[in-house]
């Protein structure tokens, strides 16, 4: 039995480790099975690189038909799990076909990378970008590591952010009028607003301000729309009056929002929305939603 187990174990062992690997930020992410790991941050047009180390395990020798390592950015839809869609895909040779006897180290470098699109884990779809080496071996089966890395990238504050105004009511019942002070908001960004009664002949028992994020994957018919209301807030308990006005005050800082995705490589977007819920007092609800854009501002640099 021993025996048999020997002859399945991989001929060696293969790690990664970036030339900035300690100093860089290290981020944590998320696996499928729940464990959470630091990865390190980059950001599009940075260098990626770093040294392959390849041990063979004591006693063996490691034949090969070459030793590669490739710079992966992937989407995998949850429904379609282990298809990858590259957007992404850049290989370096490291080695000609040969035997490895001992501990063998490969620098490698990918210069200025191109990688416009932010690392994501949603509820149906994962963009991820990682180095993936194989140590190509015929019969015997390659062997294959992965290291996996996070990128986000940052954006200046818009020259333009207006404000929203809007009016909602129902006829001769309810008029009320909502102001938030701008359109647009990095992820550390507080929005400030009003709400003004203009009319109120239905008893309201209270008023509630939500942050929903909506992801949208596949295209046409198979369109697949996923909303999950990431924080709510209590903006009013009773009944307002007429020519009332209450503030709107919310911090965004401590939830975990990302930027707005709009179609990413024809494969999802993200996008978040203001939700104004109002509930009268036979239960009622009454909502009006207004979209926000999110954008990662550089000072942030989190």
């Amino acid at each position: 039995m021993n025996f048999l187990l020997g002859a399945f174990k991989p001929a060696c062992n293969i790690s990664i480790t970036f030339t900035d690997g300690k100093n860089r930020k290290q981020v944590p992410i998320k696996k499928d099975n729940g464990q959470i790991v630091m990865n390190p941050l980059f950001q599009s047009q940075e260098t990626i690189a770093g040294k392959i180390h390849i041990d063979p395990y004591q006693g063996k020798k490691v034949e090969h038909n070459g030793v590669k390592v490739e710079l992966l950015g992937q989407i995998e839809m949850y429904f379609d799990r282990g298809n990858f869609y590259d957007f992404t895909s850049l290989v370096r040779e490291l080695d000609v076909p040969g035997e490895i006897y001992e501990r063998k180290t490969y620098p490698f470098e990918f210069s200025s990378v191109e990688m416009p699109y932010e690392t994501y884990n949603g509820v149906n779809v994962r963009l991820k970008y990682v180095l993936k080496v194989t140590v190509t071996r015929g019969y015997a089966g390659s062997i294959v590591e992965y290291q996996d890395f996070v990128v986000r990238n940052y954006v200046p504050p818009p020259p333009i952010n207006n404000s929203i105004k809007m009016e909602v009511g129902i006829e001769d019942c309810l008029h009320i009028e909502f102001e938030y002070n701008k359109s647009k908001y990095h992820l550390k960004d507080v929005i400030l607003g009003k709400i003004y009664f203009l009319l109120v002949r239905i008893k309201i028992k209270n008023m509630d301000l939500e942050i929903r994020r909506r992801e949208s994957t596949g295209a046409g018919a198979n369109t697949h729309v996923e909303t999950e209301t990431l924080a709510k807030f209590e903006l009013m308990d009773g009944a307002p009056v007429r020519g009332e006005s209450i503030p709107v005050r919310v911090f965004l800082s401590p939830y975990d929002l990302t930027p707005t995705h709009t179609n990413i490589n024809n494969k999802f977007s993200v996008k978040y929305y203001l939700n104004l819920v109002l509930v009268d007092e036979e239960d009622r609800r009454y909502f009006k939603q207004q979209e926000i854009t999110l954008y990662r501002l550089k000072e942030e640099a989190s």
